[in-house]
């Protein structure tokens, strides 16, 4: 039981930490952190007036909502006022989702499929589940090892409240998913995050990793192909951070695949549960969201050891119980469509890598931009920090990311990616780049480079060659 006023993690684990070395790593660079080596993320300050509010908060006030503040406010005031706006913060694809995947769900309704399904997941789904995890990703998992839940965010934060306890540490690569460090909060955990650099792909460096593991580390999270950055990590790449996990028996990973077929040649997706003895230490994270443009079905699954999956089993039948039975209907019928999703996710892919070498293309023509190539995803993690400091006319100074997206909408009425100011830097984690998503219209985003290019123009008489 715990007791009012107590020091639990709450309010003693309510920092992000970055570790000593992550620290001299950026410091080498043009970017330096501050010289404070955790960054306080409590929304309220030490005066006595806000601490008199404080102790009527619940584990939410350490956890910030995934929301996009002024900017996404500001676009949708235009919108409201008739004003036309290119949006490329959008995280999901801008395809129909395969017609034989609708069909099954449809036919779900008419064929009265519509009660609870059991808590795991219907057992048709896991079982399609697990020919898909062992014929794509050369993963051997049995049913009772498939946690169906609704979506992929809800498996990984099931993963983390399962095996993190109060005090325990969350390793997450930087940029990354924005939700990551309010998962391990709401565990009580302490997010670390291992900050990587645009020059390296942003890839996470192994040395930096071995040097920040503790005995309170607990999990580490990969997410590749990455959001928000594209990167992919290659399997050699993989290999070195299984050894460095191998070494530390408490530490799991958590591997967010739910990107794992929208990748682009010659990079290829390699299952971190795959590698030798990494099997039982890993918690897998799939999904139909993106794969097969089914993010409004809600649908993700978990798979692991028994006994992992059973621990977040209780977990979800305690929050929402079972997916959709109409949701889980499509997901077979999605899987049936065939290997890595058949044709009809064949030429969604195509097209994304179409739009990403026309975006990259246009970007390098722009001058001052740092430009790390996605290899999957449909993102691009774009370092425009040499333009901070400059004035812009009618507008004031660019000094970080959320007043360059501001302005680039003001003046470009595009609308770029999630932002928040609640910790140093984007809600990516890093605040010298801006992600853009090109799950768009190639109309729509030769239009928004246009408009984009027209208003730097302005900027770049002040930006050094």
């Amino acid at each position: 039981m715990r007791l009012k006023g107590a020091s639990f993690g709450l309010f003693t684990h309510s920092t992000t930490r970055i570790s000593s070395k992550s620290k001299a790593l950026l410091v080498s660079t043009t970017h330096p952190l501050p010289s404070h080596s955790t960054i306080p993320t409590s929304p309220f300050s030490s005066s006595s007036s806000h601490g008199q509010f404080a102790s009527g908060f619940s584990k939410s006030k350490f956890c910030k909502a995934f929301k996009t503040l002024a900017v996404t406010d500001l676009a949708t005031a235009l919108v409201q006022a008739g004003v036309p706006v290119i949006r490329l913060a959008v995280g999901e694809p801008d395809f129909d989702i395969p017609t034989v995947v609708a069909e099954a769900g449809i036919n779900a309704i008419r064929e009265g499929y519509t009660r609870y399904t059991p808590n795991a997941g219907t057992l048709e789904l896991r079982t399609a589940i697990c020919h898909k995890l062992k014929e794509e990703n050369g993963l051997t998992y049995t049913p009772d090892q498939i946690l169906v839940s609704n979506g992929a965010k809800q498996s990984v934060l099931q993963a983390v409240l399962a095996v993190c306890s109060p005090g325990d540490e969350v390793i997450i690569p930087g940029p990354f998913y924005v939700s990551y460090p309010e998962m391990a909060r709401l565990a009580d955990a302490t997010p670390v995050i291992l900050p990587t650099l645009i020059s390296n792909n942003f890839l996470l460096d192994p040395e930096v990793l071995k040097s920040t593991i503790s005995e309170k580390s607990r999990v580490l999270i990969l997410c590749s192909p990455s959001n928000p950055t594209g990167s992919v990590c290659p399997k050699k790449l993989l290999e070195e951070i299984a050894d460095i996990v191998a070494k530390h028996p408490r530490l799991l990973v958590i591997a967010d695949e739910i990107y794992e077929h929208i990748i682009y040649a010659p990079a290829i997706h390699t299952s971190f549960a795959s590698l030798p003895g990494m099997w039982e230490r890993t918690l897998t994270v799939n999904g139909f969201s993106k794969t097969f443009a089914m993010t409004g079905w809600r649908l993700g699954y978990l798979a692991g050891p028994t006994h992992f999956v059973a621990a977040c089993g209780k977990i979800q039948s305690q929050v929402t119980s079972g997916a959709s039975s109409i949701s889980q209907k499509a997901g077979v019928a999605a899987l049936g469509l065939g290997y890595r999703g058949g044709e009809a996710v064949a030429k969604m892919v195509k097209a994304f890598e179409e739009r990403r070498d026309f975006l990259v293309e246009s970007f390098r023509e722009l001058g001052g931009v740092k430009i790390s190539e996605p290899q999957g995803a449909f993102y691009l993690f774009l370092d425009f920090s040499s333009y901070y400091g400059v004035e812009a006319e009618g507008y004031g100074i660019i000094k970080d990311s959320e007043s360059l997206c501001k302005y680039l909408l003001d003046k470009a009425q595009v609308r770029f990616s999630d932002f928040t100011l609640a910790l140093p830097g984007d809600a990516f984690g890093d605040d010298k780049c801006i992600r853009i998503s090109y799950a768009a219209s190639m109309s729509n985003l030769q239009a928004a480079m246009e408009r984009i290019k027209g208003a730097i123009v302005h900027l770049k008489a002040t930006v050094p060659a």
